[in-house]
């Protein structure tokens, strides 16, 4: 399923679920306030206070977990971008015979690596782009030992054998992170909280002789927000935050390779 249409639908069922939970906590609060109107919201408010700073403990910690997460990935872009630079400019210490070759074949890595993130958010069809780069990545590295092991030329072995190294470990590192998100647990945990904590909210609301609506929609309207910001920020090539700056690197750099 596309992370984007699932992550509006969550934060769309949150946002109604939280307004469930007030209206449930406030009924809750209204009957219990009945039978004790003054001693019906006594000793809770240790309790109160607990859930409502671990929800926003763990809120803050998705929050900057996932954005953290994005940062990375955009480093490894323009990590990638100066390992595939840095590479593709010391094919000059190849033999000028073989140059041609390997020229075309960085060409054609370039255009796989950009054509894998154009196929997301399909990851089998993202997968194969990336099982065509990595031939191609063996093809080069073959290349590469090949030459060097010939004594044609020395430097490559020296200079151009750590480039494409450095190029295949950010490849790898992308890779790894393209699966990197919010654990599961992590993400239900804060969707229990969230309603948990509008449960709550509604019953210290049930004080009011009659309900806040305007309070109660801009309580459920940020959180589900706030979550949807989460998942959205996990999943940068479908939503509203994007990567796109930061893979113009990338797509400057095959364009520069005539």
């Amino acid at each position: 399923m596309n992370p984007a249409p699932a992550a509006i639908v969550l934060a769309f069922g949150l946002f109604l679920g939280v307004l469930a939970c007030l209206e449930g906590g406030y009924r809750i609060g209204r009957k219990a306030s009945a039978g004790q109107p003054d001693r019906s919201h006594e000793g809770i408010g240790a309790i109160e206070a607990a859930v409502f700073a671990l929800f926003g403990l763990l809120l803050g910690f998705s929050f900057g977990g996932a954005t953290s997460r994005l940062d990375a990935r955009r480093e490894q872009i323009v990590r990638e971008a100066n390992a595939v630079g840095t590479a593709y400019l010391r094919l000059d210490l190849f033999p000028a015979d073989e140059q041609p070759g390997m020229r075309h074949l960085f060409r054609r890595y370039l255009d796989t690596r950009l054509a894998m993130y154009a196929r997301l958010p399909d990851l089998a069809a993202a997968d194969q782009e990336l099982a065509r780069a990595e031939g191609i990545q063996r093809e080069i590295w073959t290349r590469a030992v090949g030459v060097s092991r010939t004594g044609a030329a020395e430097q490559v072995s020296r200079l151009l054998l750590p480039a494409l190294n450095d190029m295949m470990d950010v490849t790898t590192e992308r890779s790894i992170a393209l699966h990197t998100r919010l654990p599961s647990l992590i993400l239900w945990l804060l969707v229990s909280l969230a309603l948990m904590s509008g449960l709550l909210a509604g019953y210290a609301m049930a004080k009011r002789q009659r309900r806040s609506l305007l309070h109660g929609l801009v309580y459920a309207g940020f959180v589900a927000a706030t979550v949807y910001a989460v998942l959205d920020l996990d999943n940068p090539r479908s939503g509203l935050i994007r990567l796109d700056a930061a893979d113009q690197a990338i797509v400057k750099l095959r364009n520069s390779i005539p």
